[in-house]
């Protein structure tokens, strides 16, 4: 019996090796018309884009889509609640060409806040708006419709949580959930980060700021309260906080306000 030469079989077991290590991307599912149309009526992000802009998001939202799951618990799934939570994860990664939120892989949403122990029954002491997964929840995001929606009514001034909890995912991406953004500021900016979080601390903690006081919390915290600040009234931090503004541009790679 003949036998191909070992020379003619190291080339065949890369190829065939090739074929099983590699992966199949997912499918890509362009948004559709009636999406878009949710989009421009409310998220206020998206409708300020250029037609140009607008396109790009689109193309990130059908991305996250592809990449991420997104389930109920307890509730019936919209398109609408669909759409605002990939326009959560989308918005604070705008100004990055191509980056996915490898430290996610599944989006819980509930019908209200929830406790600790994930539970969203009546009296159970139930505070929480939003939540990234640890230990055994790792990869999972928890996120309460209520809070969701709020977050994108004209009524929510400073806060959007969904956008809070997507942050803690970038401030987690570089290993730590420490409120030092290492993925997105070059090292030469990050003591003075750490000195801008700490002035501004303590004056939240005399009164003196109008950020809110869930910022004192930890430096992760505040990361993802000023974050929410800078998206959802990036004018008004601009006016009251010009250098947190500044630093969160460079970021966030991001100018809301030219």
């Amino acid at each position: 019996m003949s036998t191909l030469p070992f020379g003619y079989l190291i080339p065949i077991f890369l190829i065939v090796l090739y074929f099983i290590l590699r992966k199949k991307k997912p499918a890509v599912e362009p948004l559709t018309v009636t999406d878009k149309q949710i989009l421009e009526d409310y998220v206020s992000f998206y409708h300020k884009l250029s037609t140009e802009n607008k396109t790009r998001f689109e193309q990130k939202i059908a991305s996250f889509f592809s990449n991420v799951k997104i389930e109920a618990v307890g509730l019936e799934m919209t398109t609408l609640d669909e759409l605002l939570i990939a326009s959560s994860a989308v918005i604070p990664i705008f100004g990055f060409d191509d980056w996915t939120y490898k430290n996610l892989s599944t989006v819980l949403l509930y019908p209200d806040t929830f406790n600790k122990d994930f539970q969203f029954e009546q009296g159970s002491e139930r505070n929480v708006m939003g939540m990234v997964g640890t230990g055994y929840m790792n990869g999972q995001m928890i996120l309460s419709r209520s809070a969701l929606r709020h977050g994108f009514s004209k009524s929510a001034g400073k806060e959007n949580t969904a956008i809070h909890e997507f942050v803690h995912l970038l401030d987690k991406s570089d290993g730590a959930t420490d409120g030092i953004p290492e993925n997105l500021l070059s090292h030469q900016y990050t003591l003075p980060w750490v000195k801008m979080m700490h002035e501004e601390i303590e004056r939240i903690k005399d009164d003196k700021s109008d950020i809110n006081p869930y910022a004192m919390t930890n430096q992760a915290e505040f990361f993802a309260v000023v974050s929410e600040y800078f998206f959802e009234r990036p004018d008004l931090l601009k006016e009251k906080h010009p250098d947190l503004y500044q630093m969160l541009s460079r970021a966030f790679a991001q100018n809301p306000i030219k």
